[in-house]
């Protein structure tokens, strides 16, 4: 069973056969899929599903703090269900891959924060993936 499906669970969140397999979707490693790879991931299962749920579940989700959405560097937001460990984003410049990656956490000083609140943290490096090596 996927991780997030079981903090919903535990959270006592309802989950609809929609919301099931919309959860299931973002199962595995290095997940950061962008809406329109949910929904489809999500017909497979359950042809039923629409992208207005698929959109309103992880918007939900996200603002429950359960999926992390992320600015991709090809303009589409993705969504990463690792939410439970500090992490940062290593993406290929050429196909769009994106994979989590453990890094020291960014420090920004005082003196340079202009009055602002840090609420948050986001890295991306930028590569090649070694699949996009090959064929350059």
């Amino acid at each position: 069973m996927a991780r997030l499906v079981v903090r919903l669970r535990d959270r006592g969140w309802r989950l609809t056969a929609q919301r099931r397999v919309i959860a299931e979707a973002m199962a595995g490693e290095h997940v950061h899929l962008a809406a329109e790879e949910v929904f489809e991931r999500a017909r497979e299962v359950l042809p039923e599903v629409s992208l207005a749920t698929v959109y309103n579940t992880l918007n939900e989700l996200v603002d429950m703090g359960e999926l992390l959405a992320i600015a991709h560097a090809d303009g589409r937001r993705r969504y990463d269900p690792n939410v439970e460990e500090r992490h940062h984003h290593l993406v290929c410049v050429d196909c769009g891959r994106m994979v989590d990656v453990q890094a020291d956490e960014p420090h920004l000083p005082d003196d340079q924060q202009q009055g602002f609140e840090i609420l948050g943290i986001e890295v991306a490096f930028r590569a090649r993936c070694p699949d996009c090596l090959r064929t350059v």
